[in-house]
């Protein structure tokens, strides 16, 4: 099945790649049900690939370690999933053209203060999307806890699905 990515491209939906910047909880989650539905993987995270050898050993071999500028050009879609403190280590040229999903969310007290942000003059995700803009950014899996979205999963279709407000 084939679909329009919005860059006037047409992308095989049975094909697609997923890029992962950052491997913790919600990307490996993220990660092991994009294999679960037939996808593959490209996992990275700031301590290198070397660092992701049971992981990717777990997931099989749709799964592959790699750096984060090797998992955003693997990547058809790459999800950030990293402290916000460390958007701008983002690779840009890596994602130009690409479907970028948020997962991050900002956090003081780890992230350090982000004067815009406490301000409220712009969001993490504005952030983000001005660091890479040629890129598309959309905000996911940042407001349900990791072991849900493993546990709560189904298919298109089931009756008992999780659905918005």
């Amino acid at each position: 099945m084939d679909r329009n990515d919005g860059f006037g491209r047409m992308v095989d939906v049975a094909m697609t790649t997923w890029g992962f910047i950052g491997s913790g909880h919600i990307g490996t989650t993220v990660a092991r049900l994009a294999v679960a539905a037939g996808h593959d993987v490209v996992l990275s995270n700031s301590r290198g690939p070397e660092t992701l050898g049971d992981v990717v050993a777990d997931l099989g071999p749709h799964a592959r370690a790699a750096t984060a500028a090797e998992a955003a050009r693997g990547g058809d879609v790459v999800v950030v999933t990293i402290p916000l403190r460390n958007y701008l280590e983002v690779p840009t040229e890596e994602l130009h053209g690409k479907i970028v999903i948020d997962t991050m969310n900002y956090y003081p007290q780890r992230d350090g203060n982000i004067a815009e942000l406490d301000d409220e003059s712009t969001t993490s995700s504005a952030l983000l999307q001005a660091h890479l803009p040629d890129s598309k950014v959309a905000k996911g899996f940042n407001n349900i806890f990791f072991q849900h979205l493993a546990a709560l999963a189904r298919s298109t279709g089931s009756q008992h699905r999780r659905r918005g407000p």
